[in-house]
């Protein structure tokens, strides 16, 4: 299930927009079909996901523990 958010773009200046802390995240090709959603350590795995070119565009929730964000993530898949 895809998160009820915006996509933002998976750039550079998005990243910079991002908190350094746990949640769930999803990314997305150009045209905004899901790529995939998964949890952790979100600027970490984000910005793992720019360099590697996993996905055009990115949307997050972010969670109060690693603990929660798994359990977010159970929701959403």
């Amino acid at each position: 299930m895809s998160l009820r958010k915006p996509w933002n773009p998976l750039t550079t200046e998005t990243l910079r927009s991002v908190p350094d802390r746990y949640g769930v995240y999803e990314l997305g090709d150009e045209e905004g079909a899901s790529l995939g959603v998964d949890a952790g350590p979100l600027q970490d795995d984000l910005k793992e996901a720019l360099a590697y070119g996993d996905g055009e565009q990115v949307r997050w929730q972010v969670a109060t523990s690693r603990e929660h964000a798994e359990s977010m993530l159970k929701s959403h898949r």
